[in-house]
């Protein structure tokens, strides 16, 4: 799914899951994440079409929506954010934090925020 693709597809689905994998040779979660969608995806009883980014709008699409580590469920609700998970989680903590997520209103996303270490106070 490309970025210009996304506004069309989501037009028409009250609750999307983007999947970002990001580069999955240099990134060991984004397997793993992946094996899980389809769990993640039975988990919500088809409530959320889940859709995946190509790799090549990816850093585009980490722009937009301001998300610091792949891998990334970016929520979306007739295409406006409602929140993102990054990194792998627990079963458990993907059960809490979706519905959450799913509740928000939609919202810009947060400020991009540095990685931790990368701040003004690293040593050069």
């Amino acid at each position: 799914m490309g970025e210009a693709e996304l506004a069309k597809v989501c037009a028409g689905q009250p609750l999307a899951l983007l999947f970002l994998a990001g580069d999955h040779w240099r990134v060991a979660e984004s397997d793993d994440v992946a094996a899980i969608l389809p769990e993640l995806d039975d988990a919500m009883g088809g409530h959320v079409v889940p859709l995946i980014a190509a790799r090549a709008d990816e850093r585009a699409l980490q722009r937009r929506f301001r998300f610091a580590r792949y891998p990334a469920l970016v929520f979306l609700r007739l295409g406006d954010y409602l929140g993102a998970i990054e990194g792998i989680r627990d079963w458990a903590d993907y059960m809490r934090e979706i519905p959450e997520i799913l509740e928000r209103e939609p919202s810009v996303p947060p400020a991009f925020r540095l990685p931790a270490g990368c701040g003004t106070d690293a040593v050069h």
